[in-house]
């Protein structure tokens, strides 16, 4: 396991459990207690975690995993998930992400042309393979060198944690696009109340994302369904599409299918 591994698998016991203990979490990821204080000491340095004795507790009251520790959870999984996406994408489409690991991924995935035979590459003198509207700064960096793309971006004021822009400011941009296609990142799909993420701003946003959007997909592993966050982005009845993988309950797949939402397993 590397140390970025070793970390994210650290400060991914840290939200779970809420704390940690130094002997437990070497146990867990297999080094030497000592190797644990080293990573949590440098984790602290990094304000990611608060050094206590013994071990390490979150830094501050609402606590989430930074997306760069995030993006090695569920990793196969989120592949699969953007492939099967970008199957649907048609020459042409303006498609909006959110941003998240799993709409990373479908940007990384874009811009290989993997999918459904759609994405023949363009000239930068021709009309645009994709045009992608998009509130996060780490997907606009990727796909900004790619010359077949037109990036357009919201304003807003940034989240260090997950690289989006929030605000009136990204509101105003979104307001005067429209969308063929939003593909949304979520972090819980609840059959009552809807798709979720943990922070209003963000949720605020996504909202809109889907509500200028003509078809919404929304993109998620399966760790999250049936699971609940802070801020509602919006109900079922305004999503057409799930992409998941293959550990969808089938419970759950027959309760999305009587809302009217096709599903697609990856």
């Amino acid at each position: 396991m590397s140390k970025h591994e070793r970390w994210s698998r650290l400060l991914e016991l840290l939200a779970v459990d809420g704390k940690l203990e130094v002997e437990e979490a070497a146990a867990a990821v297999a080094v030497s207690p000592a190797t644990i204080r080293r990573d949590l000491d440098e984790l602290a340095e990094q304000r990611l975690l608060v050094r206590t004795h013994g071990g390490a507790l979150p830094h501050g009251v609402a606590y989430e995993l930074p997306l760069r520790y995030k993006s090695s959870r569920r990793a196969s999984e989120k592949r699969r998930i953007a492939h099967a996406v970008v199957g649907l994408l048609s020459r042409g489409d303006v498609v909006g992400l959110n941003g998240g690991t799993t709409t990373t991924e479908v940007a990384r995935a874009m811009a290989l042309g993997t999918g459904g035979g759609t994405t023949e590459r363009a000239e930068p003198s021709e009309v645009p393979l994709y045009t992608v509207v998009t509130n996060a700064l780490n997907i606009a960096g990727e796909l900004t060198v790619r010359p077949h793309f037109k990036i357009v971006m919201t304003g807003g004021v940034a989240r260090g944690q997950t690289y989006e822009l929030v605000g009136p400011l990204a509101e105003g941009v979104l307001n005067q696009v429209v969308l063929d296609i939003a593909v949304l990142g979520v972090d819980g799909v609840d059959p009552q109340l809807g798709v979720m993420t943990r922070h209003e701003d963000e949720a605020a946003v996504s909202r809109l994302f889907a509500e200028r959007a003509r078809k919404v997909v929304v993109v998620t592993d399966s760790s999250k369904m049936g699971q609940r966050a802070f801020a509602r982005i919006c109900g079922l009845d305004r999503i057409d599409l799930l992409v998941t993988d293959t550990g969808l309950a089938p419970d759950m797949a027959a309760r999305l299918a009587e809302s009217g939402i096709e599903v697609i397993t990856a």
